[in-house]
């Protein structure tokens, strides 16, 4: 906020400057240095002269420009010769006198007006333009551009400050939305830090009963404490138990790495199939346009979807990336089809180098193909795509056309 007040003192001073230094060239330019040189002593000339030849007439008046009246002194006129409301000069002709009415610089002080009137106006045009600047952007930008900090320090219990500037409103929002998901999340990892911790210790209490009898078990075993055949079977079956025992706990646990280490919300709702479809054109035209990739949107008929439109332009977008980093960069489409009451959202790639084999592991977590080369990545994102799909009660498959790459992505179509 100093920086802008220093910049305001700023311009205030450049307009202090232009204003006095327009003045004085106003009046330096108009200053009276030489009556001689003046125009309406040329024009009084000629009208002088006019009048000596005897071809001067009033009408001529309108060929000057200072000269706005010429009065000849008579005897009836000898007491309001001299009132006059201009400025004017005297002449004798032939004996008599004759009074030259000029108005010579007389709209000077008009010119002088309206300048000042202009720079005045264009000044405090500035100075609102400066001020409106600091209310509805600075001083609201000065009460938030703390939050990313804030945010990144994990500080995400106070709300922000609702703000209906129409410049920073939705700003403010998108921020504070932004923060409730992170508070979200956070919330969700303690808890699963806790649901973990709470597993491996009650896995861990779980386990030690079957391990201390296998290692009982093991140990009679070792000694040869058991001489009958019958019971040497008792106790092998035992440990086989324990080790199936053991094992069904290992299966819970990665049954719960499996379904902990993803938290995948969906919220059921309705939406146009443009709006999602308008969404996927404007992140990815103009960056295909720039990496030189023909990108067709074939037509289609809109119509209500269900499900969440955020996920399924997250699920979308997934598998655009996808279909840019492993196809050829040369072309990518999109198509459409329906089928009974399922709307159905291809995208297709050339460059496809997959085996069939590979293909049916590609929706898989953490599974990588032998197309990735250099690029980087997790292996998780077809699984997060899946799985999402699964919860909006739609599908997503992969195929192989002749060395085209075909991702298809199934929506359920509103019934109403």
């Amino acid at each position: 906020m100093k920086s802008f007040w220093k910049l305001f003192a700023a311009v205030l001073a450049l307009i202090a400057a232009l204003l006095i230094g327009a003045n004085l060239l106003f009046f330096i330019i108009n200053t009276d240095k030489d009556d001689t040189g003046r125009p309406y002593r040329v024009e009084a000339e000629r009208i002088a002269l006019e009048i000596e030849n005897g071809t001067y007439s009033e009408e001529h008046l309108q060929n000057y420009h200072t000269i706005v009246g010429v009065e000849k002194q008579t005897p009836e006129k000898k007491e309001s010769f001299y009132d006059s409301d201009s400025d004017y000069l005297m002449k004798e002709i032939d004996g008599t006198l004759y009074r030259f009415d000029y108005f010579y610089g007389s709209d000077r002080r008009a010119d002088w007006i309206l300048l000042n009137g202009c720079l005045f106006f264009a000044a405090f045009l500035l100075i609102l333009l400066l001020l409106i600047l600091r209310k509805k952007i600075i001083a609201p930008f000065e009460k938030i551009r703390e939050v990313p900090y804030e945010l990144a320090k994990g500080h995400l219990s106070i709300p922000l400050k609702e703000n209906k500037g129409k410049y920073f409103g939705r700003f403010v929002w998108g921020l504070d939305l932004l923060r409730e998901e992170l508070e979200q999340q956070k919330a969700g990892e303690l808890a699963l830090q806790k649901e973990k911790k709470t597993l491996v210790l009650s896995l861990s209490h779980d386990l030690k009963t079957p391990l201390g009898v296998i290692e009982l078990y093991s140990k009679a075993l070792e000694k040869d404490l058991y001489t009958d055949e019958v019971k040497k079977k008792q106790i092998a079956h035992g440990i086989h138990e324990k080790c199936e025992e053991i094992k069904a706990y290992v299966d819970q646990i990665i049954q719960a790495s499996h379904e902990d280490f993803l938290r995948l919300e969906v919220k059921e709702g309705e939406f146009y199939l443009s709006q999602v479809i308008g969404q996927l054109q404007s992140f990815y035209a103009d960056k295909l346009e720039l990496f030189q990739t023909e990108f067709v949107v074939e037509a289609y008929t809109d119509c209500i979807l269900s499900g969440d439109a955020d996920r399924a332009v997250e699920v979308l977008q997934n598998v655009m990336e996808n279909a840019m980093k492993y196809g050829d960069g040369k072309r990518i489409t999109v198509s459409f089809a329906t089928e009974e009451d399922c709307q159905l959202i291809s995208i297709q790639n050339t460059g496809c180098t997959l085996s069939d084999n590979e293909l049916s592991h590609i929706f898989e977590s953490f599974w990588r193909g032998s197309n990735v080369g250099s690029q980087d990545g997790s292996g998780l994102g077809l699984y997060i795509c899946q799985q999402l799909m699964h919860r909006m009660k739609g599908d997503i498959f992969a195929e192989c056309r002749e060395q085209t790459m075909v991702v298809t992505v199934v929506l359920q179509r509103n019934a109403s």
